[in-house]
């Protein structure tokens, strides 16, 4: 790994200066603050500790956190079991609040010590995420994905699930079939609206923006939801949540309010661990492997600052895993 000393050889500036422009001194010009980060990126350059160079790995939230998802406390359970054998420390972090003023991401990264981010972001904050890609610094974004060069993501792929989900239910004769998603965009959510929608209007039902519910990826959210649906006069047969905490306290009220599962109402969740197993009847759900998602983030992070790395700067590392459904006891066929 290089040091401020081979930094400094490779720019033609003192070491002192180049510390100065690694640790965002205002008396540092901005074209050598950035003449100094790009090598830093370029070098692969780690701030040590004493003698010890720092091995930290950042959680990074671009856009909303949801630090409290299941979703996310599977895939840092998947990071640190990468992370433990190679003695990396996880930090968890917020990008716009971390980063100074006229600080670029870059910086605000190697001041903490950080050799490389896993990010998750919303679709409105991809573009920060492109933004830290082209500054050079090692990082992968989980849960979405890019057309742009250059931007290395692992997602899962629930898209086609989504429709054999859709599909189940308009097989056990539903027609009044209801999506609940997360109120924030991201690809993922997007792709689980797009199977629904394909799946509906390939087997000629209406695609009613009614039945699209948007609803706090909670499970209180999910709670509402049943209230409201037991005001309708003319409610949906079927829910098809896309998200796991939504569809948990969804089965919850309903059985409260006196209503069987699924002869009342079938209900889909997605399910990023086994929350699945912990309600009655079991939940049929989509299924995906988030802890494999937090193993592959850090397997494809640390290509990413391997000398091999260095091979793909203008490439990116872009995987991909499916998602399966997963039949129980929450959809059965609709009551005349």
């Amino acid at each position: 790994m290089a040091s401020i000393r081979d930094l400094a050889k490779e720019l033609k500036l003192s070491p002192a200066t180049v510390s100065r422009a690694l640790n965002n001194n205002p008396l540092v010009a901005a074209e050598v603050r950035q003449r100094v980060l790009n090598a830093a990126n370029k070098l692969q350059y780690v701030p040590t500790i004493g003698r010890r160079e720092t091995m930290n790995i950042a959680f990074a939230y671009a856009g909303d956190r949801s630090i409290g998802s299941p979703f996310d406390a599977a895939l840092m359970e998947g990071l640190t079991d990468r992370m433990e054998a190679g003695g990396f420390d996880l930090l968890i972090l917020d990008v716009k609040r971390a980063v100074h003023p006229r600080e670029t991401f870059s910086h605000m990264f190697r001041r903490k010590g950080i050799r490389g981010a896993v990010l998750r972001t919303t679709t409105a904050a991809k573009d920060l995420c492109i933004q830290i890609a082209e500054e050079g610094f090692p990082c992968v974004v989980v849960g979405e994905s890019f057309d742009r060069d250059g931007i290395s993501f692992v997602r899962s792929d629930s898209l086609n699930s989504s429709r054999d989900a859709v599909h189940h239910l308009i097989d056990l004769k539903h027609e009044k079939i209801a999506i609940v998603v997360n109120q924030v965009d991201d690809s993922d959510h997007l792709d689980r609206i797009a199977g629904y929608q394909e799946a509906m209007t390939t087997r000629g039902l209406k695609v009613d923006d009614r039945l699209i519910f948007r609803i706090p990826a909670k499970r209180e959210g999910g709670i509402q939801l049943i209230r409201r649906l037991a005001a309708m006069p003319d409610r949906p047969t079927a829910l098809f949540f896309a998200d796991p905490l939504p569809a948990i306290g969804a089965m919850m009220e309903a059985q409260n309010i006196g209503w069987h599962i699924p002869r009342d109402l079938s209900i889909i969740g997605f399910d990023d661990a086994e929350l699945r197993f912990m309600v009655n009847p079991t939940m049929t759900a989509i299924c995906q492997d988030a802890r494999e998602l937090g193993r592959m983030a850090f397997e494809s992070l640390t290509l990413l600052f391997s000398q091999k790395g260095r091979e793909l700067q203008n490439s990116a590392v872009r995987r991909t895993l499916p998602t399966q459904l997963e039949c129980h006891g929450s959809t059965g066929p609709v009551c005349s």
